[in-house]
């Protein structure tokens, strides 16, 4: 195998920079001079801006991991052990993960082998031969190919109302979320909790539960599957097939996958938002602070919050996804996150929301009013849609129960 190799990273299509595999699993990423010197280039994202808005262009070689912009974009957990495997490629090689799996990436970034590049084939000369050596197909890893610990896929809809995972991976503009093996009713929760937090007000792109029998595709391997799963309208792809782009919040921090759950908070996250957007976008992530604490969502780590560039060049808030009540499995009285000086649920008051608006230099009234507003609308709709909602009993009897314990459900 070639000691040097090299992958052009594309954003919107055109050629910004490139990724360089120097030998000995270090990689090095650096931009064309093309996207340096061009005043009105797309945002590939806030990590590369400095305290003064330019472009950052010096970045050091990383060893085995790519830097964390391009690590975030890679599936975690079981996800990365299956992909890895159908690719032939060590879990932990990233730079190859990335070479297997950039056609179909989170937002407008696309990854693809310089000319004349060729995919090694002894990427993994550990893997046993009735193993990992079958699945060695860039084809096979390609089924799934989107950032996250959950067992999802890129899907194309069809006008019977199913849904069909394209035959190389690439394209669709769903994802489609299968249930889970460990927890009962997942799905459904999450289809709830995305159709609770739009009539509370939230930005919530189109949803649906499907049968997995209706899904067309699956890939092998997976084992027997029944029941419902969960499908959301991708929005960082158009209905014209182009793409938007978009980046999660460990990203914008430069945090490993492996920090989502620390290197940062709530109150950082706000102050960002706070930078970089409006008043609007303010009000919404209170929103959805406010209403993830009242389910009882334990998991709104770094990468379930993201920044989308509609024009190309400015942040706003995301839509909304990846709402469940975990607290319906796993008994837990904290947030993923530090709000501002706590994550505790049962410390959760207009207090702490004033702190956090102080620390992320927010204006207090937008964000108290907001999130008064919120806890009105959650309690006047989960009284009257929890029984009409696709939910499992154990879910409705945790919510009710953790409500009472969230202080700010009882100052409003």
């Amino acid at each position: 195998m070639a000691d040097v190799s090299v992958l052009n990273i594309l954003l919107h299509g055109e050629r910004i920079g490139a990724l360089t595999h120097v030998g000995h699993d270090r990689s090095l990423f650096s931009f064309n001079e093309s996207y340096i010197e061009n005043t009105n280039r797309a945002t590939l994202g806030l990590r590369f801006k400095d305290s003064f808005g330019e472009l950052i262009t010096e970045f050091k070689p990383t060893q085995t991991a790519l830097m964390p912009y391009f690590s975030n974009l890679l599936p975690e957990g079981h996800l990365r052990e299956y992909l890895s495997e159908r690719a032939g490629v060590k879990s932990e090689r990233e730079f190859f993960l990335l070479w297997a799996l950039g056609m179909d990436l989170p937002g407008a970034m696309t990854v693809t082998p310089d000319e004349g590049e060729i995919w090694p084939s002894d990427l993994d000369e550990d893997a046993e031969e009735n193993d990992g050596a079958k699945y060695k197909s860039l084809d096979d890893a390609l089924r799934f190919s989107l950032a996250g610990v959950q067992l999802k896929f890129s899907a194309i809809s069809e006008a019977s109302g199913g849904l069909t995972i394209p035959a190389k991976g690439m394209g669709g503009s769903w994802i489609v979320k299968l249930p889970s093996e460990r927890y009962a009713g997942v799905p459904e929760n999450e289809y709830s909790m995305m159709e609770l937090a739009r009539l509370v007000g939230i930005d919530v792109p189109s949803i649906n539960l499907i049968n997995v029998k209706d899904i067309k595709n699956i890939p092998a391997g997976l084992g027997e599957m029944q029941g419902q799963a969960f499908a959301i309208k991708r929005f960082d792809r158009l209905d014209d097939e182009s793409l938007v782009h978009i980046e999660d919040f460990a990203q914008v921090f430069d945090v490993y996958p492996k920090d989502k759950y620390k290197r940062a908070s709530a109150a950082n996250i706000a102050q960002v938002i706070g930078a970089e957007s409006d008043e609007k976008d303010i009000s919404e992530f209170i929103r959805r602070l406010v209403f993830n604490t009242l389910i009882g969502n334990a998991d709104m780590h770094l990468k379930n919050w993201s920044l989308i560039y509609p024009d190309k060049r400015s942040a706003t808030l995301s839509p909304a996804y990846d709402f469940v009540s975990t607290i319906a499995y796993i008994e837990d009285g904290k947030a993923a996150l530090n709000f501002s000086r706590t994550k505790r649920f049962d410390d959760f008051t207009f207090d702490e929301l004033k702190h956090l608006a102080a620390r992320a230099r927010l204006p207090e009234k937008v964000v108290l009013d907001t999130a008064m507003e919120t806890v009105a609308l959650f309690y006047e709709h989960w009284k009257k849609e929890k029984s009409n909602l696709p939910l499992y009993s154990n879910v409705i009897e945790a919510i009710d129960k953790h409500i009472d314990k969230v202080p700010i459900s009882t100052e409003s």
